[in-house]
This record gives C-alpha cells, structure tokens and sequence, in this order.
C-alpha cells in the first residue's frame, strides 16, 4: 500500500513535446496526496479501532467462556445436590416405614397380651361369680334351716 510520503515523493520524467502542465499535476498530486492522507490516516485509526475491539471481543469471549463453564460446574453441583437429596430421602422414608411396621408389630403383640388379659380376667370374674353365687346359695340354704329349726 502507498503511503503519502511516497505520493509526495513521487517525481515524474518530463517530456518537452506533449506533455503535461507539470503545475497542473502538482496540485491535483497535492488533493490527492491530501485525500490519500486523510484516508490512510483515517485506515490506520480504523485499524487499530478494529483491532482494541477485538482484543475486547476476545476478552469478553473469554468472560462469556468463564461463564458457562461456572454456569455447567453450579448445573452440575445442582443436579448432585438434588440426586443426593433424593437418595436421603428414600433413605428416611425406607427408615421411618419400617418403624412405622416396628412399631405396628408392637402394638399388634401388646393387644394381644391385652386381650389374653381381659380373657383371663374374665374368666375370673366368672369363677369368682359362680363362687359367690354358690356361697351366696349355701348361706340361703343355713338361714332356711336356721329358720326351721328356731321354728320347731
């Protein structure tokens, strides 16, 4: 690429027969040499623009990057923090359902116990009535007696 300094630079061979107003050529080199500045100087600044930005780009790519990999390890540790939390909760689920059957059985043997009790005492309370009912006969049968023989 030509820079300004070899536009300004640039000499041209003169020829005597036809040729060009060296006067004329001067000063359109000169608006040429100007716009030409103006534009390289202008390239050079879009340049190094272009070139800060993508250094930005990249930094940010890189932040971007940092990112999803933060965002994949909290996903990860989120998905293991949910799995261990199930597992503990079958765990106490499978503990509590059986001492809710520990607990069943227990109740289940103290009724038992309880009902061979209440059988037991039941049937005391029969034996202990007929016995009563018996004493309760026999003291009838003496007083009968008694009475008969105050009666003679």
């Amino acid at each position: 690429m030509l820079t300004p300094l070899d536009i300004e630079n640039k000499k041209f061979s003169k020829q005597v027969v036809n040729g060009y107003n060296t006067e004329e050529i001067d000063e359109f080199l000169d608006e040429v040499l100007k716009d030409y500045e103006a534009i390289y100087l202008e390239n050079v600044e879009l340049k190094d623009k272009a070139s800060s930005l993508n250094d930005g780009i990249n930094h940010y790519k890189s932040i971007e990057e940092s990112l999803q990999n933060a965002l994949m390890l909290a996903q990860n540790a989120a998905e293991d923090l949910k799995k261990s939390a199930e597992r503990e909760a079958e765990t106490m689920l499978a503990e509590a359902n059986l001492k809710v059957k520990e607990a069943m059985t227990d109740i289940d043997k103290k009724i038992a116990i309880r009902e061979v009790e209440y059988n037991h005492l039941c049937t005391k309370y029969s034996v202990y009535k007929a016995k009563m009912e018996s004493l309760l006969i026999a003291q009838l049968e003496l007083l009968k007696e008694h009475n008969i023989q105050d009666d003679e």
